[in-house]
């Protein structure tokens, strides 16, 4: 019989469970409506599905391409041309969802000490990934239209190995518009930053607000790692099929963690993925409309919610919820619940999300008017302040 009495964590491990603020998950009880989980509640789009069934049945069940399918990685580069540059199947990593592809290049750049800076509130998994790779995390607060504070950033960034960030954003529903992109660019010049463009929500992006990818922006060419997942657009979260494009020599030290901690990817997953990229272009379009009345119905209902404050989401499925009463993130997101609607603390996304909650409507209308009241009734009787 093994004794573990002197058993310990590998202090990597350690430090993750000191710091992270990601908690982890449970399905809503009973009665509960969910307002926490930034998953599509449509089903994947039937040609995506019978893909891969055909793949299946084409005995597609062997190991791939440790990259990702040829095809696919030519569709992607494809996809990704035009005002972004030239690229080629070869410059594609085939990965695990977005998550691995964000962890294959923290883990092939960033070493013991190493500074990352976030924009925050930002991501969690961001933060998580730095510290398990040795890194420190260099949060650089957003300012008050949660927009990159870019004289803090100008501070921030001297020295840093990367700056990672979503576009649009979660959890603020923020778009990061082309000034602000070629500004980051113009604070990078002469430097060896790398750039992690996480724009996993690139066609959520509401009226009003012009959306533009890193890989377009001038200044940032040739430091830019674009991280992308077919979860979000298509519906497809638990297919976890995501990819990265970049710099030769990031993209080549990417593909070597990945394979060491993924392996190949699910073939028949992959052949679901080309048919999502050879869909025609309004076939996500119920979706992306369904998502834009969500939103216009946010606005709406809690527009003038007592004890709440927010600014109308850009971009994304999500609102970044914020509050002036004396209480904790924590303990509003454990009241909420108590009250029948979960949402996330604020304090998941970084130290500034503090007073803050996120919530998203990814959620079918009826439920989503449901948690709002919730919600709304909640905010009056503990978040306004009398």
């Amino acid at each position: 019989m093994t004794d573990l009495e002197h058993w310990t964590l590998a202090p990597r491990i350690r430090e993750l469970r000191r710091r992270s603020t990601r908690p982890a998950l449970a399905p809503a009880r009973p009665g509960v409506v969910s307002l926490a989980m930034g998953e599509p509640d449509f089903p994947t789009p039937p040609g995506i599905v019978e893909a891969a069934v055909r793949a299946l049945r084409d005995g597609h069940t062997h190991y791939a391409d440790q990259n990702g399918l040829p095809e696919l990685r030519e569709a992607i580069a494809e996809s990704l041309c035009g005002d972004t540059g030239r690229w080629s199947a070869a410059d594609v990593l085939v990965t695990h969802g977005a998550t691995a592809a964000l962890s294959a290049v923290v883990f092939a750049v960033v070493g013991p000490g190493d500074r990352v800076v976030v924009p925050e509130p930002a991501y969690s998994l961001y933060a998580d990934l730095v510290t398990l790779a040795g890194g420190v995390v260099d949060f650089v607060p957003l300012d008050e239209s949660l927009h990159w504070d870019l004289g803090r950033l100008a501070e921030a960034l001297p020295g840093a190995k990367m700056v990672i960030f979503s576009n649009p954003a979660n959890p603020t529903g923020v778009v990061h518009g082309e000034q602000e992109l070629t500004e980051l660019g113009r604070l990078l010049d002469g430097t060896d930053t790398l750039v992690v463009a996480d724009e996993a929500y690139h066609r959520l992006v509401y009226p009003g607000y012009a959306f533009r990818s890193a890989l377009e922006i001038e200044s940032l060419r040739g430091r830019t790692v674009y991280v992308q997942t077919f979860s979000k657009t298509y519906a497809m979260t638990g297919w976890r099929v995501g990819f990265l494009v970049g710099p030769a020599q990031v993209v080549s030290a990417a593909a070597h963690a990945h394979r060491s901690g993924n392996g190949s990817m699910n073939t028949a997953a992959q052949h679901a993925a080309l048919a999502a990229l050879r869909l025609p272009p309004d076939a996500i379009q119920p979706m992306l409309d369904a998502y834009r009345a969500r939103r216009d119905l946010v606005v709406k209902e809690l527009a003038e919610a007592p004890g709440l404050r927010f600014s109308p989401p850009e971009g994304a499925f999500y609102a970044f919820l914020g509050y002036d009463a004396e209480l904790s993130a924590a303990q509003v997101t454990a009241e909420l619940a108590e009250h029948g609607v979960m949402v996330r603390a604020g304090t998941e996304y970084g130290p500034t999300g503090e007073g803050h909650v996120r919530i998203s409507f990814a959620t079918a209308e009826a439920e989503l008017l449901t948690g709002l009241d919730r919600l709304r009734a909640y905010a009056g009787e503990r978040l306004q302040i009398r």
